[in-house]
């Protein structure tokens, strides 16, 4: 699921960000996908493709749209304390500091970026 929804999510923006002058892309990736622990074999498989749609669509679209992908930890969310809930909350991705790498990303500043992979890894 999580590399069909980028891709499908991909193909539909693209038709419309290949006439923008400033066409962005940011998938969200896991740092969980950079190595699988025991039990997560299908999520982080699922998220590295993710990252190599990233890879190759940036590749593909160089130079007229950028396309990336942050990659963060355990992100702070209700369900995400529901399930974990002995877990040390305040290690965890707070969504704001991903919104900021993510504002980054869509901003004049991040330009010259495409094809990239950023951690977000909290205090993990």
């Amino acid at each position: 699921m999580n590399v069909l929804t980028a891709l499908n999510a991909s193909r539909a923006a693209l038709t419309h960000l290949s006439e923008s002058v400033a066409g962005r892309i940011v998938n969200i990736g896991a740092m969980g996908a950079m190595q699988a622990s025991s039990g997560m074999g299908p999520y982080a498989a699922s998220k590295a493709g993710v990252h190599r749609l990233t890879e190759a669509l940036a590749a593909e679209w160089k130079g007229r749209i950028t396309v990336n992908a942050v990659l963060p930890s355990i992100i702070d969310t209700e369900a995400n304390r529901a399930s974990m809930p002995t877990a040390d909350f305040s290690k965890w991705v707070q969504p704001r500091e991903l919104v900021e790498v993510i504002l980054f990303l869509v901003s004049d500043a991040a330009s010259a970026v495409t094809g990239a992979l950023i951690p977000v890894p909290g205090r993990v």
